[in-house]
């Protein structure tokens, strides 16, 4: 049983990485997509530096993910918050005014979800660290 577990532990941590390498070389595809229009059409709009910044974030995240093999809850939210930025600016023009109220109470939540997943990351890490104390002492 023990070494059944252990081969689909196997199969979906294999799967998982080559997952996340497809997401960065299709990230990197998609910026070079980016900026060769940019220098194509030689203008580069606000929303073109976010589309960009959402690229370097989702890239930041496949990093994160690989040197702490853990995936920081806050980086997808600040994806979302730079997503409805970039989406305010680009139909700010063509939407009712209630609507882009609407877009910016959901950057707000989604900045009050990352505060608050950032508090419960100290408080994880500040629990780590008083194991780690209470157990240098009593190797002592």
């Amino acid at each position: 049983m023990n070494n059944e577990t252990n081969i689909w532990q196997k199969f979906i941590w294999l799967s998982e990485r080559i997952i996340l390498m497809i997401i960065a070389i299709a990230t990197l595809f998609a910026t070079g997509i980016e900026i060769y229009r940019l220098i194509e059409e030689q203008t580069v709009n606000l929303s073109d530096l976010f589309l960009l910044f959402i690229y370097a974030e989702v890239l930041g995240m496949v990093g994160a993910f690989y040197v702490n093999n853990r995936l920081p809850v806050t980086l997808p939210i600040i994806i979302a918050m730079t997503a409805l930025t970039r989406m305010i600016i680009l139909q700010s023009k063509d939407l009712d005014s209630i609507n882009i109220i609407y877009e910016a109470s959901g950057i707000l939540i989604l900045a009050g979800a990352a505060y608050i997943m950032s508090l419960k990351d100290q408080i994880s890490l500040s629990k780590i660290k008083l194991r780690e104390d209470i157990q240098e002492q009593s190797d002592k």
